[in-house]
């Protein structure tokens, strides 16, 4: 099993997931293509201190883009759904 440094890339701040949190107790996470829901679920409660009661994934393909006669493709990424359990929160801008 990897460090799990090496599994989470960032905390996903957008409209829905602001949406979901509020709702589902749900917090949203970009993590690494390779990561299963295991990993993905140990690593959220080593670094937060919280339960997580179930994870779910969606892998996003990257677009393919064009600048000039040049034509490339954006790295295909995955997004963590993680339901903490009940009472449990982490608040990303705690004092902000």
């Amino acid at each position: 099993m990897r460090h799990y440094s090496e599994i989470i890339d960032s905390p996903l701040i957008t409209e829905k997931g602001t949406l979901v949190n509020e709702v589902g107790n749900q917090v949203l996470f970009r993590v690494r293509p390779d990561a299963n829901k295991v990993e993905i679920a140990a690593a959220v409660e080593a670094f937060f201190k919280v339960k997580v009661e179930k994870v779910r994934t969606v892998r996003l393909m990257g677009k393919k883009r064009r600048v000039g006669r040049k034509i490339g493709q954006r790295a295909t990424w995955k997004k963590a759904y993680v339901t903490l359990a009940e009472g449990q929160r982490i608040d990303f801008f705690e004092g902000a």
